[in-house]
């Protein structure tokens, strides 16, 4: 699915949330390996389940096609600093769903981009008619959860010793949701 662009300014940046489009595969590819070694907040160490341009460019394809997927970029500058994604699910039984992640690069942070993909997310599924959208976020993002929390979504559930970070520490993972009270 894609959605018209939008500009922001924020304590004196600029920046632009957009659908993602397939000459964005080169700038996704090296943007998601630089955040994945930035903070250990995501899935992935740096290098882990790399997607190459072409990988990038077949993601972005699909999203596009599909109704249940939304892909967005934030563009400062003509350089990617930041992206997130809704994931529907072709199930009949997962149909009025969709999963979100975000990535922001960490020299960005501090200036509403999360926040701005998490708010145009909501407000595509909502227009789209889909009921819930979930997320999981490891429970020492202490911002996370709480603008996640700012925008309806709930704990619906802890996921004990999920990940294994530095020095083999483990840690829980926060399940959360959000219900689109106007499709119930």
């Amino acid at each position: 699915m894609m959605i018209d662009s939008q500009e922001y300014d924020l304590n004196g940046m600029r920046y632009k949330i957009r659908s993602a489009i397939a000459g964005d595969a080169r700038k996704l590819s090296k943007l998601r390996l630089q955040i994945d070694g930035e903070t250990e907040h995501l899935d992935r160490e740096r290098g882990e389940a790399y997607i190459d341009p072409l990988g990038f460019e077949l993601l972005i394809q699909s999203d596009t096609e599909r109704l249940r997927n939304l892909f967005l970029v934030v563009e400062v500058n003509d350089e990617l600093v930041a992206y997130s994604r809704c994931e529907g699910n072709d199930l009949k039984r997962y149909s009025h769903k969709v999963e979100f992640g975000v990535c922001v690069r960490k020299d960005y942070w501090g200036f509403g981009i999360g926040k701005n993909l998490l708010q145009r997310s909501i407000e595509w599924a909502d227009r789209s008619n889909i009921l819930k959208m979930t997320l999981s976020v490891l429970e020492t993002n202490h911002k996370a959860v709480e603008l996640y929390k700012r925008y309806s979504f709930v704990v619906e559930g802890i996921l004990r010793n999920d990940r294994v970070l530095a020095y083999g520490n483990y840690y829980n993972t926060i399940v959360m949701g959000r219900l689109n009270d106007k499709s119930i």
